[in-house]
């Protein structure tokens, strides 16, 4: 068995034959039983073979045309993704796989939420508004009438989507992997083609954010108070405020507006006061993480809302910054001295909930472990990191959240493990994930065989001689 490392190009092509295989492959209303060739008889040339459909392929209750997996392709070299990369056979297959997911999901009466589609599909919009201007650019890039037009077809691509992505799941949601199986796995790997990992290291941070005076909270206060007051006694329009003055970036452009539910990650401040409002009623002034904000509902359809919200920041004052700067300056001397270790100062002085009790150690987001391939991490943080030897600490580091109000930070390596060929003590987490994933991929090539079987399957075209992972022609064997 062949083991190598894949680049990020290839991680890009996944992610995006992924993407568009769920955004272009379209749900048949009623089942398709026709031939895509059919006969026609013409005064002159009786019985001629005319193509009158450019169906793909049939996939139990879908239908893929040639136009989605052309479209497809082509959106993948809009991408930047190189066509020696990709090609329309494999393309093809990821839509074939993702539409006998969804398929098989419905057979099995895999629930999906409205409520979370919906959430979905206003993210979606959110960002294409935000990318093109307006959603009246976004209609006419995708050559729609009409929002409610789109928000059909998107509704429908997610549904799907979700479907396929729980049914995958489903199928893995009990395997796991035993220690003995880890080590087989190990063993059968052959010295010279044993996997290499690159340099990893274990980071700890110091989080010092400038305090925000009173009086700044007062003023964003006072301000929302008199948007409401204007929306509510002079029926001013929330959602024209909300594009004017929201420093929301992800709901300025649609006047504020998100679709959510109890499950939807939002703030519990944000949901808990949106779910107590009734159609129509406008929140008074209350404060998450993000700052403070006034909420709307427009429409209460059972367990999901559809509200609007205007988010005002205060401003941090120069000598609130200044201030910060002196004491993440004195910190840092404190540390250097050993005075105080890294840790214990992380833990009395950082203002980041999150790391603070753990002494600023970092977890990495992607594998919930606390050590970072210095290949694969954040650019930004590469810079701030890759020279530092062990138990050094940085330079203060200026940094902002996703307000845009600045902080400082101060990092240091806790641990530094060089590049090497895998190791099963060292590395035993790491071999253990790779052995459950090929454990995981076996029993989704199983379930693959079996119902494709069982499903009804029809390529059509030229994409009959693609050569497919899957036996997608029902050859025999």
């Amino acid at each position: 068995m062949k083991f190598t490392i894949k680049n990020a190009s290839g991680i890009l092509v996944t992610m995006l034959l992924i993407f568009y295989s769920q955004m272009y492959g379209q749900e048949i209303i009623e089942e398709v039983e026709k031939e895509i060739i059919e006969e026609s008889i013409d005064s002159i040339k009786p019985f001629q073979k005319i193509k009158v459909d450019g169906v793909a392929a049939v996939i139990g209750e879908y239908v893929i045309l040639d136009s989605d997996i052309t479209t497809a392709y082509n959106q993948l070299i809009a991408e930047g993704v190189s066509a020696a990369e990709v090609s329309n056979c494999e393309l093809a297959g990821s839509l074939f796989e993702n539409k006998l997911y969804a398929h098989h999901a419905v057979q099995d009466s895999v629930l999906v939420s409205e409520a979370e589609v919906n959430s979905m599909v206003d993210q979606q919009l959110t960002y294409m508004t935000r990318e093109l201007g307006t959603l009246e650019k976004v209609l006419k890039f995708y050559k729609k009438d009409d929002e409610e037009e789109f928000r059909k077809e998107l509704f429908e691509i997610n549904r799907s989507n979700r479907l396929s992505e729980q049914m995958r799941s489903k199928i893995i949601e009990e395997i796991e992997i035993t220690p003995e199986e880890v080590r087989e796995f190990f063993d059968e790997i052959p010295e010279e083609e044993r996997p290499e990992f690159g340099t990893e290291l274990e980071l700890a941070q110091i989080v010092i954010e400038p305090e925000v005076p009173e009086e700044e909270e007062q003023k964003v206060v006072d301000r929302l108070t008199q948007f409401r007051t204007e929306i509510v006694e002079n029926g001013s329009s929330f959602a024209t405020k909300a594009v004017l003055y929201s420093q929301d970036p992800g709901s300025k452009s649609t006047g504020g507006k998100y679709t959510l539910n109890r499950q939807t990650p939002f703030a519990k401040e944000f949901k808990d006061v949106a779910f107590s409002l009734q159609e129509g009623e406008v929140s008074e002034p209350f404060k998450t993480e993000f700052g403070w904000h006034i909420v709307k509902v427009d429409k209460i359809r059972g367990e999901e809302i559809d509200a609007r919200h205007i988010l005002l920041v205060p401003e941090v004052t120069s000598l609130s910054i200044n201030e910060a700067k002196k004491l993440v300056d004195s910190v840092r001397t404190t540390i250097i001295s050993g005075e105080m270790p890294f840790k214990e100062a992380a833990r009395k002085f950082s203002d980041e909930k999150e790391t603070r009790e753990d002494g600023g150690q970092l977890l990495n987001p992607t594998t919930g472990d606390t050590r970072f391939e210095l290949t694969k991490i954040d650019p930004i943080l590469y810079d701030q990191v890759s020279k530092l030897k062990t138990n050094e600490v940085s330079l203060v580091i200026p940094d902002q959240d996703r307000q845009g109000r600045k902080k400082f930070k101060l990092i240091t390596v806790l641990n530094r493990f060089d590049e090497h060929i895998a190791d099963y003590a060292k590395d035993y987490l790491k071999i253990q994930e790779l052995a459950l994933r090929k454990k995981q991929i076996e029993a989704i090539r199983k379930w693959q065989e079996e119902k494709i079987n069982d499903t009804y399957v029809k390529i059509s075209g030229a994409y009959r001689d693609c050569d497919y992972s899957g036996n997608w022609l029902k050859k025999e064997n």
